[in-house]
């Protein structure tokens, strides 16, 4: 469901104003997921969101697809998609995450994307991303065209076209990266104006020999597009420049031939009024804004002109929340009222191709001042103000060179027997990843089967092979992502962006032991251990190694104690989907006696990702509270398990808790769990389902003691006295709990009115007490949706049934403001504003006369002809108030028309 409005004054075309606006926003995250189980844990740092991606996701991502344009009330007037108006990118591994976590938003960005392309002659506003953002100069051939080939392949899946553009992570660029762009089929790319070095007019037969102009001080004009020849014999300086850097870059060999027609086209944003919108206060006002962006125009008779800006998307209401509302109110007013054709850079390279033509500087970036040593050396970019050394980039990129030629040794040894070209197999990799990092896709076995067909033939002979084969593509998958530029972005090697590459990096290790038996672990953290940390508990990179990335493996029988450790709560079925692990149950068995619970059982195990399948059995003694015991081993056959199945339980028939612990030791020959081996978000989920049985009984207790003071609190509160806090808190608790039971009526077909919750409400005054249970909003606000849903899915209501669903919305907004319970209304709004714009607004004949109605208040309606054609006025009367209630104004949905 998505609700956007159009421009408010029909796009301009080149003969009006001769300005073309873009505004660009980068939106990416650094992949978060833990390595084993392809799944972000809770980051407490992010609080009260599980974790980094769902807070920034509810301040920026989501406002963006859904941004409110108020009136002076505070009342919506517009819901605009931001997607369809500004040019964007949006990475992969963000977008993997999203289409996960939020349809709505995610199918909102692909919409704006196709509309926009509707408006601009087919080019959408969307463009590619290099995958996993890694720093492109510093890669080497073979990772560069699979970064581009990657990101091509999730966006063509994405939004069903080619990408025209691609977003270089942190617009690093070097000459072999532009070859690699030429070469894939990429048209332009984004750059900032110090990444210029110079510029000149493309040749013409009036002009055959225009001079170069310097612009290496960040003087390009950025207001045209220019064209970057490939040609090297027309810069020779660019070969000096490449050799002289080859030593710290590594670089490779051309890769197009010397006299090359080849070229990438290049837009340079406006630096001032983009370092303005990122870091100074220019988008707290449209009005301003579009005035700063103004002041950009050149009046040098040019017929039309160019004005483009971009910055980090997040800006967009992360960094600096609610700015989102200053694009969308400068997208649909500001700019139209100027005459600027809203645009992005695929439509006016269409329209206006470069007549200049650009040189580069050799090897840049736009967030490092020293080319791309921010990612490799020292040079003081990110440690501002700190006074933490940098020592440690050099030594960890080398490492991780180190790591990623060795295993693209293990990778082309081995990968010869399984693939017909390891490299293509690698590329077309992407198209099994677009289905089995999904932990619910159905298309996954026939995407595998399609993959294999193609890239092995008939190399591949049975599933054991094949098992192997997924390792070792895994194992550069993760040599990939451990190349992610956040991991040196910042100025200690042990924060969380640096730790997470070094987890992939640990497990490519690990699948290169599993498929080839090489081990490189030892000699990585020997080579870490010359980058030294400035943080004393860890010392160097060694030290961060073995205290933060080794400590969080997680292994498959962790995943099986996982299992089982739940099975004894009743938690888990005979099938299950733990993270992107199937669990398929084949056979168990639960006794209890007394406080103890011994369940013993036997499960395949197998990875969505690598195919891989293993069989365990276990034992789980649970003696209450958090005290478990957990043996796991593989299965090697029915007998043995049969027997051990016997023998334990009839150890447990003896009630003897040390006995029962002794045979499961001494039948298992496998790992031992309790509950503080498991990972930490299971783990934690575990102890809140063991809390619940202990809040029961407090509550219990808590009821008892609010019920014989009931008296006293009474009096206490006549008297005008302090409550004593032990007898408040029951009231509390109490009374919390009450609510919270009346409100889950609702979710069961229950209506309002609701005897209860007016009890409780009436109760809840006398006593002072107040509601502080989050799930009670969230209860109303699915309630309310529930209605509106309704009411959407009758294609010819009845004036009853409409009052009936109206009435249900606007008793549970009054009961909410009763409560004090501040309700979350975004998805109501949206929901309720498309119904009125799709279904009723189109039946309206006589407009201006009903925004009259909203004078009238609740007083008769003296109107002769109705002025919608399928409803009374009496009834549209009603929807505009029920509207009102929640906050959204007449014209949001009336003049959209």
């Amino acid at each position: 469901m998505t609700v956007a409005a159009p421009v408010s004054a029909p796009v301009k075309n080149a003969t009006t104003s001769g300005i073309y606006m873009i505004i660009h926003g980068h939106f990416y995250q650094p992949p978060r997921e833990n390595p084993y189980l392809n799944a972000i844990e809770r980051q407490e740092s992010a609080a009260p969101f599980h974790d980094w991606n769902a807070r920034i996701h509810h301040e920026c991502y989501r406002p963006n697809a859904f941004s409110r344009i108020e009136r002076h009330d505070g009342k919506i007037v517009k819901i605009v998609n931001n997607y369809e108006y500004m040019s964007f990118n949006m990475g992969p591994t963000l977008l993997s995450w999203m289409e996960y976590h939020d349809r709505d938003t995610y199918q909102a960005i692909l919409d704006a994307d196709k509309r926009s392309a509707d408006r601009l002659n087919g080019h959408g506003n969307a463009i590619a991303q290099v995958y996993n953002h890694i720093i492109m100069p510093l890669a080497n051939w073979r990772d560069k065209i699979t970064q581009i080939r990657w990101g091509k392949a999730d966006f063509k899946s994405r939004f069903g076209r080619e990408p025209e553009g691609m977003w270089l992570a942190e617009t690093a660029v070097d000459y072999e990266t532009l070859e690699a762009l030429a070469i894939e089929g990429i048209k332009f790319i984004i750059l900032a104006p110090s990444q210029a070095r110079r510029c000149r007019p493309i040749a013409t037969a009036d002009n055959p020999h225009p001079a170069w102009q310097d612009v290496s001080g960040a003087q390009i004009d950025p207001n045209r597009a220019y064209r970057c020849y490939l040609r090297r014999q027309e810069s020779p300086s660019v070969t000096d420049e490449r050799h002289s850097l080859s030593k710290d870059l590594e670089l490779s060999q051309f890769h197009l031939p010397p006299d090359t027609d080849a070229y990438i086209d290049v837009f340079f944003y406006d630096g001032p009024i983009s370092r303005d919108m990122g870091f100074g206060d220019l988008l707290g006002s449209s009005h301003n804004f579009a005035k700063r962006l103004s002041q950009a125009v050149k009046h040098d008779h040019r017929q039309h002109q160019l004005v483009s800006v971009a910055t980090d998307g997040e800006t967009f209401g992360h960094h600096k929340h609610f700015t989102e509302k200053t694009l969308s109110y400068a997208f649909v007013e500001e700019f139209p009222k100027r005459g600027w054709t809203v645009t992005n850079y695929a439509h006016y390279l269409s329209l206006f191709p470069p007549t200049w033509e650009v040189s580069l500087k050799s090897v840049t970036a736009w967030s490092c001042a020293h080319g791309v040593d921010r990612w490799q050396g020292g040079c003081g970019c990110g440690g501002e103000g700190s006074k933490y050394q940098q020592l440690w980039r050099r030594p960890l990129r080398d490492s991780l060179n180190w790591l990623r030629d060795r295993l693209a040794t293990i990778y082309v040894d081995i990968g010869r027997k399984y693939f017909n070209d390891p490299w293509e197999a690698r590329d077309r990799y992407i198209e099994v990843l677009q289905h089995s990092l999904r932990n619910d896709d159905g298309q996954l076995e026939a995407a595998l089967e399609r993959f294999f067909e193609q890239q092995s033939g008939n190399r591949i002979t049975n599933s054991s092979q094949r098992v192997d084969a997924l390792r070792l593509l895994e194992m550069q998958r993760h040599a990939l992502l451990m190349f992610t530029s956040c991991g040196w972005f910042f100025e200690e090697l042990s924060r969380p962006e640096t730790v997470q590459i070094l987890r992939y990096a640990a497990r490519a290790i690990e699948l290169a032991a599993d498929v080839a038996g090489v081990l490189l672990e030892d000699e990585f953290i020997q080579r870490m251990a010359k980058a030294p940390s400035n943080l004393i508990e860890f010392k160097d990179g060694a030290g961060v190694y073995r205290e933060q990335v080794v400590t969080n493996r997680i292994s498959l029988a962790q995943v099986a104690a996982q299992y089982a450790l739940s099975s004894t709560l009743g938690d888990y079925g005979r099938s299950q989907q733990i993270y992107c692990y199937q669990i398929q149950q084949q056979d168990y068995q639960l006794q209890r006696i007394g406080s103890m619970s011994l369940a013993i059982g036997q499960i395949y195990l197998t990875s969505r990702i690598t195919q891989e399948t293993v069989s365990y059995i276990f034992a789980v003694l649970h003696l209450g509270g958090d005290d478990f015991h957990c043996c796991i081993q593989p299965f090697t056959g029915r007998r043995e398990y049969e027997e051990i199945k016997a023998t334990l339980f009839k150890t447990l028939k003896q009630a003897n808790t040390a006995a029962v612990i002794l045979a499961m030791a001494s039948n298992f020959s496998g790992e031992q769990f309790g509950l503080h081996h498991l990972f930490a978000e299971e783990r934690h989920r575990i102890l809140r389902i063991l809390a619940d049985e202990t809040l029961t009984r407090l509550d219990q207790l808590y009821e008892q003691v609010y019920r014989d003071n009931y008296g006293i609190l009474i009096s206490f509160r006549r008297d005008d006295l302090p409550v004593p806090p032990e007898l408040q808190v029951a009231a509390d608790i109490v009374l919390n709990n009450r609510l919270t039971e009346a409100l889950e009526a609702l979710e069961t077909g229950g209506t309002l009115p609701n005897v209860g919750l007016e009890a409780v409400a009436i109760e809840a005054l006398n006593l002072g007490c107040k509601f502080v249970h989050v799930e009670d909003a969230q209860i109303l606000e699915r309630f309310i949706l529930r209605q509106i849903h309704g009411l959407s899915a009758i294609a010819n209501i009845s004036e009853m049934s409409l009052f009936d669903y109206l009435n249900q919305i606007e008793q549970a907004i009054a009961i909410s403001d009763r409560l004090h319970l501040k309700l979350n209304l975004s998805l109501c709004q949206e929901a309720f504003l498309n119904y009125l714009s799709n279904r009723i607004a189109p039946q309206c004949v006589l407009a201006r006369q009903i925004l009259d109605l909203e004078s009238v208040q609740k007083q008769p309606i003296h109107i002769e002809v109705n002025l919608c054609e399928a409803i009374s006025n009496l009834e549209l009367h009603q929807l505009i108030d029920t509207a009102s209630k929640l906050g959204i104004a007449t014209e949001a949905w009336l003049l959209e028309r």
